[in-house]
């Protein structure tokens, strides 16, 4: 009897060890993901910063192929023309133009509260722009403050961000090979000639992408000092200049160039202030349906929600940067899936881009 009944007893201990373990090992399996997914984000902002690396190396490298096939140098001479051309020219445009446009932010940011308080002051006397105010004031209006300084906030600090991408994008300059080689090894030998193809589809893309920015990027600064100018708003060096760079950053960017310069044509009158914001909008407009598409053609096509939700996405994520480089990376994930899965499943499909 006795035996009988530890037999009979015997299921259901195990049964219970059983049902423990299971405890455990979901407990464990919950944990291990919270780590993966804690890891993955801090990984993200470095792997933002190898891209943005690796575009610095993709520009110097793009500019030396242009002077090779112009010329009868080598590549060694014409990759240290490249690098040092570059930062000749931009050391020269900051000694003739950098006082003024440093004076000029340094006036823009010191008028900027007084800009926004007389902004104020023109709204209260409308009853929507009297509710809105309403609407954003007292705790509502730091809940904004620190959703805007989360949200454009960088995890290793602006200046720690741009030393490392100045780095890496120099180091990545001057051996390529080392790194490109090295990221093929790490692949299985049967994948390795079609990990090169795609690294050098990529190479292209960005090549294509980064030199119709530039383009872009020049051309927005120009146009917007020639109409700035014709205006008479001030500070229109200044104001030129952050339009450019920000014209970088694909449908937030125009916004946030066009806000202190409407701002300042309030100094002046309304009629100004929507003057200047018609310009804006005239100067965007030519930008979308002209230089954006002749870039969109040296590069992979970004279809504009899905270029917006990856700008949210990222600069949620990593803030600025990730708002930054919410285009390539968006275009290097595209050219990946193309190659990597659209391709092997629809092998009479076409998807190649031109660059």
């Amino acid at each position: 009897m006795p035996l009988i009944e530890n037999s009979s007893n015997q299921p259901s201990s195990d049964n219970h060890y059983t049902y423990l373990q299971k405890v455990w090992m979901a407990a464990g399996s919950v944990a291990l993901l919270v780590i993966v997914i804690f890891i993955i984000k801090v990984a993200f902002n470095v792997l933002l910063m190898v891209v943005a690396g690796s575009l610095i190396a993709v520009y110097f490298h793009g500019l030396a192929d242009a002077i090779e096939r112009r010329t009868p140098l080598s590549r060694r001479v014409c990759m240290f023309i490249s690098v040092l051309g570059t930062f000749a020219i931009i050391g020269t445009l900051f000694w003739f133009m950098g006082t003024k446009i440093q004076q000029q932010v340094s006036a823009l940011s010191q008028d900027f509260p007084a800009l926004v308080s007389k902004l104020e002051a023109q709204v209260k006397h409308y009853p929507l722009g009297q509710k809105m105010l309403d609407n954003i004031s007292g705790d509502n209006s730091q809940k904004i403050a620190n959703t805007a300084q989360s949200f454009f906030r960088t995890s290793f600090g602006v200046l720690g961000d741009m030393y490392i991408i100045l780095f890496l994008g120099i180091f990545f300059t001057l051996q390529p090979s080392v790194y490109k080689n090295g990221v093929i090894k790490l692949i299985p030998r049967s994948g390795q000639p079609k990990a090169r193809q795609v690294m050098d589809r990529l190479s292209v893309v960005l090549k294509g992408w980064l030199k119709g920015m530039m383009v872009a990027m020049v051309l927005i600064a120009i146009l917007t000092f020639t109409g700035l100018t014709i205006i008479g708003i001030p500070m229109a060096l200044a104001l030129a200049v952050i339009a450019g760079i920000l014209n970088f950053i694909p449908n937030f960017g125009p916004i946030m160039a066009m806000v202190p310069a409407v701002l300042l044509g309030l100094t002046e009158s309304t009629q100004t202030a929507i003057i200047v914001a018609a310009l804006y909008i005239l100067i965007q407009t030519l930008e979308s349906n002209v230089i954006t598409p002749t870039i969109q053609r040296r590069m992979i096509n970004l279809p504009p929600a899905l270029l917006i939700i990856g700008q949210v996405l990222m600069g949620t994520l990593s803030g600025a940067l990730g708002i930054i480089l919410a285009t390539p990376m968006l275009a290097i994930t595209m050219v990946l899936v193309d190659e990597l899965y659209i391709k092997p499943n629809n092998p009479d499909t076409d998807t190649d881009q031109k660059a």
